[in-house]
Formats: structure tokens, sequence, C-alpha cells
């Protein structure tokens, strides 16, 4: 079981601590924790809606790939810590991360 904090750059929005299971992806644990992250394309790496920042356990997900880093690369505003949530697969184990969801209010689309 991992445990994942949750911060946010919406500042009406307070950080949260929830658990998920490995071999999910860190948009299915936050949307399972009842925690909007949109998904524009159902979270299969075809869009940057579900644009996250990683800062802390990058070691506890599968490596960015190609394809990853070139959608990461179109985001709102990417840092060297950004990742797909869609695309971070919890590994085997447990351990703690980190991640911020960037301020979302300007994407339009799915939510939940």
């Amino acid at each position: 079981m991992y445990k994942i904090t949750v911060n946010f750059e919406e500042s009406d929005k307070e950080t949260q601590v929830i658990e998920v299971e490995p071999d999910h992806s860190i948009l299915e644990g936050v949307l399972l924790n009842d925690i909007d992250l949109h998904h524009n394309c159902g979270g299969v790496c075809a869009c940057t809606t579900c644009h996250i920042y990683l800062t802390k356990g990058e070691d506890f997900v599968e490596e960015i790939s190609d394809k990853e880093e070139d959608y990461v690369d179109r985001a709102i505003s990417p840092r060297l810590e950004s990742r797909l949530g869609c695309q971070c697969i919890l590994l085997e184990g447990s351990g703690e991360l980190e991640i911020t969801i960037p301020d979302q209010r300007n994407i339009i689309g799915h939510e939940h």
C-alpha cells in the first residue's frame, strides 16, 4: 500500500493524504479517493489533462516513456518533476509519494 500526499495549486483546496494499492495509476488512486483530476482521454496517454508534479517518490512508479515525455512537454507549465497521472503506475511494494495537482480551473473537459 502506498501513502500519497496530494497538494493542490488551487488555494481553496486542502492537502489530502490517501492510500493506493500497487498496480494502480496515480490517476486511478486519486479518483478512487474522490479527488478530481481531469482525464479527457480516459487515462490512455493521449492528452495532458492529468498532468501532475511528482515531487517525492519517483522510484515507486514506472519510468517515464518517450510517449509520455512528448505529452508532458505540451502540458501547461511543465517542470522537471512533471508526469501524467495516468502513466504513473505504482510498482509492487509500498512507500510514500507526494504530488501536486496543478490549477485545473482553465482546463475544459472530463473531471470525474
